[in-house]
């Protein structure tokens, strides 16, 4: 019987934030930073398109784990919209579909922002990532294929306007849930407003639970190539890197010792003791000497694991 293969990379963990540049996709991010680390794997917290910049969460090694409780986190964008154009895309990148010569007035846009605040109902884009009858929405467009995409609910809690450069064009800050499509925001401001618009600038300045002034600019972390000991230039982007059990601060939190650390790391649940200690919670995290030993659940004086790092 074969022996199974050793990852290739360092057995690294944790979150870097980078600072995407525009034209610069997504999945080409993390394989630059998976390549820059030397990592065993990496993942994103939330694909944000090549024409926007701004806030891109990259896992290391097992952060890849806590991927899902940054997704579900509140995000921030500022966005330009430009009107008179609607856009295939609903951005720069696409064919123009619709146009007008009307443009609104400012008291016109702030007017209509109100019934975007909420829990709304949001078609997204044609061009989206929408899985329709098991295929990608972007991938059934490019092949000129009309599809109806179904509505859905998102939850926007903050809509602001943040200026009018000029009549053709509104400057935007939007605080929102999970599955919300800005570029389907600025579409529907157009139709509503009756001069059709598109996403022409787009920045995500925060992604729950990570702040603005964590990012790195993948300027900074290319010019660490220039360093020519391997050893030196890993401990430079090592440096750069946020603890895994940052993407859980939002659950509740057990410090464990090292004998209960083991039995967790064996698949076997831990008794929970304490007047503090939680009673039940669905998801919890439990850390000992400081690093993160398992997310779980708590129930029956028990904290069962579900998801064990090493």
């Amino acid at each position: 019987m074969s022996k199974p293969r050793k990852p290739k990379g360092r057995p690294i963990s944790g979150w870097l934030i980078l600072d995407k540049p525009m034209d610069f996709g997504s999945t080409e991010a993390v394989s630059k930073l998976k390549w820059l680390y030397k990592a065993q794997k990496a993942g994103h917290a939330g694909t944000l398109d090549p024409l926007a910049s701004g806030m891109l969460p990259i896992a290391l090694g097992d952060a890849t784990k806590t991927v899902p409780y940054v997704m579900d986190g509140r995000k921030i964008y500022e966005f330009t919209v430009s009107w008179g154009e609607e856009r295939a895309t609903d951005d720069l990148e696409g064919d123009v579909t619709q146009s007008s010569e009307r443009r609104p007035t400012e008291q016109q846009i702030r007017d209509i922002l109100p019934r975007y605040i909420g829990t709304i109902s949001q078609v997204p884009p044609q061009f989206s990532a929408i899985k329709i009858a098991g295929e990608r929405a972007y991938d059934l467009a490019r092949d000129g294929e009309a599809v109806e995409i179904p509505s859905r609910e998102v939850e926007i809690f903050r809509l602001t306007l943040l200026g009018c450069r000029d009549a053709n064009t509104a400057h935007f800050e939007v605080e929102c849930g999970k599955g919300t499509y800005v570029r389907a925001l600025a579409r529907d401001f157009g139709r509503e407003l009756g001069c059709y618009g598109h996403i022409s600038g787009l920045r995500r300045t925060f992604v729950a639970p990570f702040s603005e002034d964590a990012m790195v600019p993948l300027a900074n972390l290319v010019a660490l190539e220039a360093i020519e000991d391997m050893d030196e230039r890993l401990a430079a982007l090592d440096a750069l890197l946020i603890d895994t059990c940052e993407a859980l601060s939002a659950l509740p939190h057990l410090v464990i010792n090292d004998d209960q650390a083991h039995r967790l790391k064996m698949g076997n649940p831990i008794l929970v003791r304490g007047r503090d200690a939680p009673i039940a919670e669905s998801e919890a995290y439990a850390t000992a000497r400081g690093r993160l030993i398992a997310i779980g659940e708590i129930g029956q004086g028990e904290f069962r694991p579900k998801r064990v790092f090493a």
